[in-house]
């Protein structure tokens, strides 16, 4: 039986990722994209010591195709997108540069991995009626009491934080002060404060008026769960993200509105109210301004709007 191959020091890379802080979702994402290379090497049969540049570049055919394999060793069923195969390939480079770094013999330079150029696509926010329509949704849509008003209020605070969706099932109520303030930690546990518009504090109000009495802390609890221990139970991502686009489709919203892309919401009609990319970044716990100015796209609306009113020879 032909021996499996694996990546060298990948779980002391991966430990190396926790003594830097990173979140467990950040290093398990480390993980997953290079199993997916040492899926690759075992497919073409080739140790890691003999890698070089061209099997780099057969490697980025591999992950544009559909005959690639998942980590979990089963064939992809769609094609990457640009960034995602970015993704993949900047945990190879990252992991390349921690062997380098102690003093492992790499076949490769990190700098030999190069990414790919990426496609320019329009953001995906909807106009601010669609935005306000989606996040009364639930008001419309669920039967049961609890889970409108449960689900309202995690839209309406999505919308008045910019809340990445692990943040947002991760507050406890003794994260919300009485000003409307929530104290959150997010990637690599750096801490921010958002805040709840008069509205958001409003629906949240209105919701834990009938969620009843639970031991758990968190804010937004399953309300299957309720009659079981609760102390560690949590919205899932999966559950929010799939309510979601049962709204969207039900309210007939051309535009595919995700959880994330409410976020990018926020940020963008902050951004066409005149609010400066420096607050914002504080806001959506970027560590760079760079990543706000990428998140933060002013509609084509407001660019038309923009353009007829200030353009020098409009008349």
């Amino acid at each position: 039986m032909k021996e499996k191959i694996q990546l060298p020091y990948l779980d002391d890379f991966l430990l190396n990722l926790q003594t830097r802080n990173l979140s467990e979702e950040t290093v398990y994402n480390y993980e997953r994209d290079l199993k997916v290379f040492e899926n690759f090497l075992n497919e073409i049969a080739l140790p890691f010591e003999k890698i070089d540049k061209k099997i780099i570049l057969n490697y980025k055919a591999y992950l544009i195709s559909r005959d690639r394999k998942t980590p979990k060793s089963s064939l992809g069923k769609k094609r990457l997108s640009s960034f995602s195969i970015n993704r993949m390939l900047s945990s190879l480079r990252s992991y390349l540069k921690f062997l380098t770094n102690i003093d492992y013999k790499v076949p490769i330079p990190p700098n030999a991995v190069e990414l790919i150029k990426t496609e320019k696509r329009l953001p995906k926010i909807g106009e601010f009626e669609e935005i306000v329509k989606l996040i009364e949704s639930p008001s419309q849509f669920e039967k049961n009491k609890v889970v409108a008003l449960r689900n309202r209020a995690m839209l309406e605070t999505l919308f008045s934080t910019g809340l990445r969706i692990s943040e947002l099932l991760n507050i406890k109520i003794a994260d919300i002060d009485k000003e409307g303030r929530i104290f959150v930690k997010g990637k690599g546990k750096k801490e921010r404060f958002v805040y709840l518009t008069p509205r958001a504090q409003n629906h949240i109000k209105k919701y834990l008026e009938v969620r009843g009495k639970t031991d758990s802390p968190y804010l937004f609890v399953p309300y299957r769960g309720k009659n079981a221990n609760l102390k560690t139970k949590k919205i899932s991502p999966t559950y929010l993200e799939a309510k979601v686009k049962k709204y969207r489709e039900l309210l007939g919203l051309n535009i595919p509105i995700t959880v994330h892309g409410i976020r990018h919401a926020f940020a963008t009609y902050l951004a066409e109210s005149g609010a400066s990319p420096a607050a914002i970044q504080i806001l959506l716990g970027h560590e760079s301004l760079d990543t706000t100015t990428r998140y933060v796209h002013a509609s084509q609306r407001f660019a038309e709007k923009v353009f007829k009113k200030y353009h020098p020879l409009k008349e």
